[in-house]
């Protein structure tokens, strides 16, 4: 993508500004895509399917080139304001690297990486667990008994496995950016100074989502309850704690996302 194209695409009346900022990047279930200046930009990189399939060799190449151009033009553009984007200061890739090593031994980057951990181990032990269930909503579904819909709780089913796993990481990820923001000058992040707020607030819906996701399991598997009160338990500790160490996450007003007013039309 050059810098006119996406130029063009940037200056579309209809855009919210930095709302991909805060956003969860579940773009399949987000009603604001057609306001999102990072989605047109996919869209015209990824036009078909198949390039946007990530076992296609074609997206990766794709998504490489993208690169590359996005780094001339960063390049292109520093030069042109006469900064040297080769001179890097030693000094500020030591201590950036010294705040990543302490923001991945703060807390609620330690439990959220614990969580991670247990979600994995958790479905790798539930395998006949969705097989039975499965059997035995098709069977219902067959018989077609009254007070029921097997159909509907299929698909709570799978919902529920899809949040969870989206934001598996992704609550890590967003932790680790909002501490590592915390513990930076303010004057190092100007550019955005209540960054550390925003990334902790995304981190919070993931565990809101995440919480009332695992409250689906909890009512498919009487057979699992402890294991799921555990995980329920350990996720609302790791999202009060976040609360306490990023006060303001909560008050935050996403772009567009937060914002009262907005429509996805």
């Amino acid at each position: 993508m050059d810098k006119d194209r996406l130029t063009r695409l940037a200056k579309n009346p209809n855009l919210i500004e930095g709302i991909h900022n805060y956003c969860d990047r579940w773009c399949e279930r987000c009603a604001f895509t057609a306001k999102c200046l990072n989605y047109a930009i996919h869209q015209e990189e990824f036009p078909g399917a198949d390039s946007r399939d990530t076992s296609n060799s074609e997206y990766w190449t794709r998504l490489a080139g993208f690169f590359h151009e996005m780094v001339q033009m960063v390049r292109e553009d520093a030069a042109e304001r006469g900064i040297n984007v080769d001179a890097i200061d030693k000094e500020i890739l030591a201590e950036d690297k010294e705040i990543t090593a302490r923001a991945e031994n703060h807390p609620c980057c330690e439990d959220s990486r614990e969580y991670a951990r247990t979600v994995n181990a958790w479905f790798d032990s539930a395998g006949d667990l969705f097989s039975d269930k499965k059997d035995e909503l098709t069977s219902a579904a067959l018989m077609d008994l009254p007070g029921g819909d097997p159909v509907a709780a299929a698909q709570a089913l799978n919902d529920a496995v899809d949040v969870i796993r989206w934001y598996q990481h992704q609550i890590y990820v967003k932790l680790i950016r909002a501490v590592r923001g915390m513990m930076r000058d303010s004057a190092d992040i100007e550019y955005m100074p209540d960054d550390s707020n925003g990334s902790a607030k995304v981190a919070l819906v993931g565990m809101d989502r995440s919480i009332g996701a695992w409250g689906i399991l909890y009512d498919a598997f009487d057979e699992r309850h402890d294991e799921i009160l555990d995980v329920l338990v350990s996720l609302d500790r790791l999202r009060k704690k976040t609360e306490r160490y990023f006060p303001e996450a909560r008050c935050f007003v996403r772009p567009g996302l937060d914002e009262t007013g907005q429509s996805s039309e």
